[in-house]
C-alpha cells in the first residue's frame, strides 16, 4: 500500500507540475492588479471549486481586504470599484454567469478563473485567467489525469490562490503575522 500511495501522488504532483509549467508567468497579473484597487471584492464558485475560491476569499480578508463570498448573507452589493471573481473550470456555468451580469450592470468589474477561456462565461469576464487543467467535462480518453474528474485543475486553481496571496502580500506590505492577526479567534 505505501508504494501505491508514494507512487500515485508522485503522478499527481508531476499532472500539477506540468499545469504550471503550462500557465503564463504573467496570467494573474492583471487578477492581482485588480485585488489590490478593488474597493470590495465577492467571489463565487460551486462544488470543489467554490470551496477552493472560498479559501481565497479567507486569505484576501487575511490581508485585510474587503471580501465576501456571494451567498453569505452578510456580502454586501457591489458596484463602481467593486470587483467579482467567480470560477468556472468549463468556463460556464448558470450562476456565474448570472452573477457576471449582475456585477457588471452595477459598475463593478469581473474576473473568471477556468480552463476554457472562450466559454460562454468567460468571454463576459473582463479578466481571465487560464489554468491549462482538466476538468470534468474532459476528463475521457488515455490522456486523462490520474485524478479523477476536474480534481486536477481544482488543487491547480487552489494552489494558484496561495500564490497570488503571497504576491498580494508582497504588493500590499503586508507580513506573516500581519495577516495572523486577523485570523478569527472563535475556534
Amino acid at each position: 500500500m505505501e508504494q501505491w500511495l508514494r507512487s500515485t501522488a508522485r503522478a499527481a504532483l508531476a499532472e500539477l507540475d506540468q499545469v504550471f509549467g503550462a500557465i503564463e508567468n504573467s496570467a494573474a497579473d492583471a487578477l492581482i492588479d485588480s485585488i489590490a484597487g478593488a474597493h470590495r471584492i465577492a467571489l463565487y464558485g460551486a462544488g470543489r471549486e467554490g470551496l477552493a475560491i472560498k479559501g481565497f476569499a479567507m486569505r484576501l480578508f487575511h490581508l485585510g481586504l474587503d471580501a465576501h463570498v456571494v451567498g453569505d448573507m452578510t456580502t454586501p452589493s457591489i458596484g463602481n470599484g467593486d470587483l467579482l471573481i467567480v470560477t468556472s473550470g468549463a468556463g460556464f456555468l448558470a450562476t456565474a454567469d448570472a452573477l457576471v451580469g449582475i456585477a457588471a450592470s452595477a459598475g463593478a468589474s469581473t474576473a473568471i478563473v477556468t480552463a476554457q477561456p472562450r466559454g460562454a462565461t468567460s468571454v463576459k469576464t473582463d479578466i481571465r485567467v487560464v489554468i491549462p487543467a482538466q476538468t470534468m467535462f474532459d476528463d475521457r480518453g488515455n490522456s486523462a489525469s490520474i485524478l479523477p474528474m476536474g480534481s486536477l485543475f481544482e488543487f491547480a486553481e487552489a494552489i494558484l490562490f496561495e500564490l497570488i496571496i503571497l504576491k498580494l502580500r508582497e504588493q500590499l506590505k503586508e507580513t506573516a503575522e500581519t495577516m495572523r492577526v486577523r485570523h478569527t479567534n472563535l475556534e
